[in-house]
């Protein structure tokens, strides 16, 4: 299935591209996806995990417009073909 990735601010500066269209097996999660985007923009690796390969607490995935914390299975929601991923660093400012 087809998954559009968008890629925000810093991301979008670090991968040089703004979206990725991942094509991944069914029922795939979105820890899944946040996987195969480090596998196709490998300089995002240290950005998006943790030393030990866990989804990184500064990330802010989005889908489908919802923040992934709040949804009940929350990095182990399932996706399904067509759904949009944003990803958006940690911002500051005042």
């Amino acid at each position: 299935m087809k998954i559009e990735v968008n890629l925000v601010a810093a991301y979008r500066l670090i991968a040089q591209k703004g979206r990725l269209t991942l094509n991944l097996p069914e029922k795939c999660s979105v820890h899944d996806v946040i996987t195969g985007v480090v596998k196709a923009v490998p300089a995002l690796k240290s950005h998006l995990l943790e030393k030990d390969g866990s989804p990184s607490q500064h990330l802010h995935p989005f889908l489908n417009g919802d923040d992934v914390s709040t949804l009940a299975e929350g990095l182990n929601t399932c996706l399904v073909d067509g759904d949009s991923l944003e990803f958006i660093p940690p911002l500051s400012g005042g």
